[in-house]
């Protein structure tokens, strides 16, 4: 479990030297740390006994400087190791984001979108926390308490002894209950995932659950989830809480001991008064360290068990092999499918079943069929957001999977089902399709898209867009991914049900618009109206995951039973 957690530590790199002076500087403070029993021993059996105050004045000055000493290791110490855990997190948080960037549409399906937002901000706080402990503790104690029994040494043998008996067993509670909480602390995070796979499906789907009126039921529910990880975290809380007052307990046991031997030893004249006070002093910094090394343990156990969650991701490669061959146009033909066939991942069955058509550069092709027949999959393996299970889908007359991905995107516009914009101004969001957009293309763009008089109403480019676009109505949002596809002047358009909130004048008006571009790109809509598709070049009928029919509206009202129907209904809703 722990050596996923040292994959990750190669993002560390950058702070290597923060990583070796923070716990350098951590040592050099518990060295002088170690110093200071023996000043007060000095001052005990040198000063006090012997009725000497300059040297007392003298000892306690030497404390001082010891304090200052140690504060200007322990702030620089703080500094360093909070710089490198930071610097790290980040480093790691980056690199994960570019991971999950680089996955497919089917592993982000597999993993779940609420786990990926708790590994990349909760565990990874938690690793963060966790580094950053360590550097400033991970040696700084086990140096100071083995550094404790060993000046323990030097002063008295026999009494010594009680330490050399006390740390082990001291390490034996620690590290058992470190291993018996990590696999706990990872069903934690597990439950974590739960509560916020639950919270954000309640505040993406606000208004479906009160428009059914099923508050109380997803009240329910999630208290539910949220008692559960309330369980959880109390039960390995319960387990690490037990750290502190067993180690309490051990060490004031051996306290006691200590407290024994030495003053049997005092009357027998084997040890000084100063020598057992020095003794105790070593003994109550075990004890405060050995606190702070459970503290460590506890946040290095939820370290350990986050670690290995990130990891996992990092663990889990992309389905999509990208050659890069980036190869040459053949034909006239756009695109092609040649006996495709796609399964999403742990499905039962073929979602699409021997997909065989052709499309020329230009033509305007309509997918239409009922829902869940398998048009929007059919579309997104176009810009390979899912490979075939089986066949070939070509671009230009190569495999798509011949080219990098930025090379075959770069000649695809896409505008999905759901309309999704940016927090930014309408510039911005547009720009998205060309970096390099300038006002003029984006305006041109918008008046093909039909979103120049929303543009023109909203003050401007410059007008700012909220998250998600909330500051705007379905049918803006809709002509403005439209308008941020167009921007680009793709080869290929395809529009996935992108016009469902647009009135039927201002769809027949956009695709008039998009006809008459000049540089004349093959366009697939996807549609449930027939409307929007009756005057493409071809039409694909689907249905239950395979091509029912292809040709043209008057054919296919003539010869598709499943076109005819689909027409027929609508033209009954429309004359009503």
């Amino acid at each position: 479990m722990v050596i996923n957690l040292k994959k990750l530590l190669v993002h560390i790199k950058q702070y290597r030297k923060e990583s070796l002076l923070g716990p350098l500087f951590k040592l050099m403070e518990a060295l002088f740390e170690l110093f200071v029993p023996l000043v007060i021993a000095s001052i005990i059996d040198n000063g006090i006994s012997g009725g000497d105050r300059a040297h007392v004045i003298k000892m306690c000055l030497v404390l001082v400087v010891l304090g200052i000493i140690g504060l200007c290791f322990s702030i620089t110490a703080q500094y360093f190791a909070a710089k490198a855990s930071v610097g790290f997190s980040k480093n790691l948080r980056h690199e994960l984001f570019k991971h999950i960037e680089s996955l497919s549409y089917s592993e982000i399906d597999q993993v779940g979108t609420s786990t990926l937002i708790t590994r990349m901000t909760s565990d990874i706080n938690q690793i963060q926390t966790g580094v950053n402990l360590t550097l400033r503790l991970l040696l700084r104690s086990p140096f100071v308490v083995f550094g404790a029994m060993i000046m323990a040494f030097t002063i008295n043998f026999k009494a010594a002894l009680i330490f050399a008996v006390t740390i082990p067993v001291l390490s034996v509670v620690v590290f058992g209950i470190m291993l018996w909480c990590i696999p706990l602390y990872k069903k934690v995070q597990q439950k974590l995932d739960g509560v916020l796979g639950k919270t954000r499906e309640n505040l993406t789907g606000v208004r479906v659950i009160r428009a059914f009126c099923k508050e109380n039921e997803e009240i329910e529910e999630f208290e539910n989830r949220n008692g559960l990880l309330c369980a959880a975290q109390k039960f390995v809380g319960r387990i690490s809480a037990l750290m502190n007052p067993v180690t309490y307990v051990i060490i004031n046991l051996a306290i006691i001991v200590l407290i024994h031997t030495g003053a049997l030893q005092v009357n027998s004249g084997e040890i000084s008064q100063g020598d057992v006070v020095a003794l105790y002093n070593y003994m109550s910094q075990i004890l405060v360290e050995l606190i702070k090394l459970a503290n460590l343990i506890i946040s290095l156990t939820k370290c350990v068990a986050c670690g290995n969650r990130v990891q996992a991701l990092f663990e889990i490669k992309s389905s999509l092999d990208v050659k890069g061959e980036n190869p040459e146009v053949k034909g006239d033909t756009a695109v092609e499918f040649r006996g495709v066939s796609l399964r999403y991942k742990n499905a039962g069955d073929d979602s699409l079943t021997d997909m065989n058509f052709s499309v020329k550069r230009g033509e305007t092709v309509g997918i239409i069929g009922g829902t869940g027949s398998g048009k929007s999959s059919l579309v997104n393996m176009i810009p390979r957001f899912y490979d075939a299970t089986a066949g070939e889908v070509l671009v230009d007359g190569a495999d798509v999977k011949s080219y990098t991905l930025e090379e075959l995107r770069s000649k695809i516009g896409i505008v999905p089902q759901k309309a999704v914009l940016f927090r930014g101004t309408i510039r911005e969001n547009m720009q998205w399709g060309k970096d390099d957009a300038s006002d003029a293309e984006i305006m041109k763009a918008a008046m093909t898209a039909q979103a120049a008089d929303v543009i023109e109403s909203k003050g401007g480019l410059d007008f700012e867009i909220e998250q998600g676009g909330k500051n705007l109505s379905g049918g803006q949002r809709q002509r403005f991914t439209i308008a941020r596809a167009l921007v680009k002047n793709p080869e290929i358009l395809i529009l996935d049900d992108s016009a469902s909130a647009l009135d039927f004048a201002t769809d027949a008006a956009l695709r008039k618009a998009i006809r008459s571009m000049e540089s004349n790109p093959t366009v697939f809509i996807v549609s449930q109206r027939t409307s929007s598709i009756q005057h493409a070049d071809k039409i694909i009928v689907m249905d239950d995951g395979k091509i029912a029919a292809v040709g043209k509206h008057e054919e296919l009202l003539k010869s598709c039973p499943v076109y005819n129907e689909i027409y027929s209904s609508q033209f009954k809703k429309e004359a009503v």
